[in-house]
């Protein structure tokens, strides 16, 4: 169960990272990441960091590489940002929900063309 301190420094860290990632940080792999979700763990100490990118799979994993890469940087610059005795490390991980929904959409999109045969 996520309590409200979780939830409070979650949206804190996701809002105050995705600010830093748009104006404090200059690596090419970065520049189209969009932070999707923070999971913080009930003692605060780590934070996870689902994020998106346009692309596929190489896409995915430059961004990943140049995370955990600014790693140091970016739990720095949010440890200045946000009122907690200890920054908490980062973990980042690609969110799939967005291939996830497509897959089914693609799915869905096949039964109804095997269900409505064309004209012929």
């Amino acid at each position: 169960m996520t309590t409200r301190r979780q939830r409070r420094v979650a949206e804190l860290i996701h809002r105050e990272l995705s600010l830093i990632l748009l104006r404090e940080v200059r690596d090419p792999r970065l520049a189209e990441i969009t932070i999707t979700d923070v999971r913080v763990t009930p003692d605060l100490l780590i934070a996870r960091i689902y994020f998106a990118v346009m692309g596929g799979h190489e896409a995915q994993q430059e961004a990943l590489a140049g995370l955990e890469s600014a790693c140091g940087f970016l739990r720095t610059q949010l440890a200045g940002r946000i009122q907690l005795r200890l920054a908490p490390e980062l973990e980042f991980k690609v969110d799939r929900s967005a291939e996830y929904a497509q897959r089914i959409e693609q799915l869905l999109d096949q039964i109804a063309q095997e269900g409505h045969p064309a004209d012929g």
